[in-house]
């Protein structure tokens, strides 16, 4: 049987208006699981500001939680440079309001076994996502500081923060940052009435995936049966979890990690299935220096 179905699309966990006068900036936020949290931020009356560094996706955000009556505002904006995340937060800042919720989704990754992987590929992932974390978690949690107002910052993890990501180094070393990151932080945050949580999600498919992640082998097979919920998630039932972490109904929650993934990451089976290693998961040659071309970086995003 599984887990039951989520409630219909446009159903709200907290009581409307939650969120009046709040204002929110999520980066990645035009496309899949970001674009999902802005809009339940929308509709609890937030306004909603988006940074991503492809224009497309800025345009889609805006489409999204505007057809949510939100107020919006867009910008370009690579989170790898701290410069940039200080213009970007000063623009949604003169059109929206002071910021005082962040969601930190954008992210990039791509499957590609160690051994293969670039200075470079290594580099994009991390990059993004633990460095480009920090330096928007830096740049909100100083305005807030300076101006004495409370704030709330949600980071967006992955399972493999603990249990390490084979074919995925890059992105678990960089996810594992982000999970230590938010628990230093809520400590030494917390006395300005900063909170910081993180948020897991487990499979979630959506059209938004890159083409990389779509490409793995056995990628959306039977994907109902991968879980111990006999499901996959809707990207709301991931949004509610943000509102949920970002409202007054958790003030006493920081430094926590919340999983939304149907139990997925903690199952075991009695017996192990037989070991398959990642270059024949992914339908690779055996490894040459100089043979195979490496994983590009084209497959991250934000």
């Amino acid at each position: 049987m599984g887990l039951p179905e989520p409630p219909p699309l446009g159903t709200t966990p907290l009581a409307a208006g939650t969120f009046d006068g709040s204002v929110v900036i999520v980066t990645g936020g035009g496309t899949g699981l970001g674009k999902a949290i802005a809009t339940e931020f929308s509709r609890l009356g937030a306004a909603i500001g988006i940074l991503s560094r492809d224009t497309a996706h800025l345009d889609a955000g805006l489409h999204a939680v505007r057809a949510e009556g939100a107020a919006a505002h867009a910008v370009a904006c690579d989170i790898r440079k701290p410069e940039q995340i200080a213009a970007a937060v000063d623009e949604v800042e003169t059109v929206l309001g002071p910021v005082d919720i962040l969601v930190n989704n954008a992210a990039g990754n791509f499957p590609v076994p160690a051994e293969d992987m670039s200075p470079n590929a290594w580099r994009a992932v991390t990059d993004i996502v633990l460095n480009g974390t920090f330096y928007c978690s830096r740049e909100v949690a100083r305005r807030a500081i300076e101006r004495g107002t409370p704030a709330s910052i949600i980071n967006i993890g992955a399972s493999y923060a603990w249990t390490g990501g084979p074919g995925h180094a890059h992105s678990a070393a960089a996810k594992a940052g982000v999970k230590n990151l938010t628990e230093s932080l809520a400590v030494e945050w917390g006395p300005y009435g900063i909170r910081v949580n993180g948020l897991v999600p487990g499979l979630f498919p959506h059209v938004d995936e890159v083409a990389a992640i779509r490409a793995v082998p056995g990628r959306g097979d039977n994907e109902d049966r991968r879980s111990p919920a006999h499901r996959v998630g809707q990207p709301r039932e991931l949004g509610w979890a943000a509102v949920f972490l970002a409202s007054p109904f958790a003030r006493y929650v920081t430094g926590h990690t919340m999983v939304v993934d149907g139990a997925n990451w903690q199952r075991r089976a009695m017996l192990q299935p037989e070991f398959v290693p990642i270059r024949e998961q992914l339908g690779r040659l055996p490894f040459t220096r100089n043979g195979e071309a490496i994983a590009g970086t084209e497959a991250t995003r934000s």
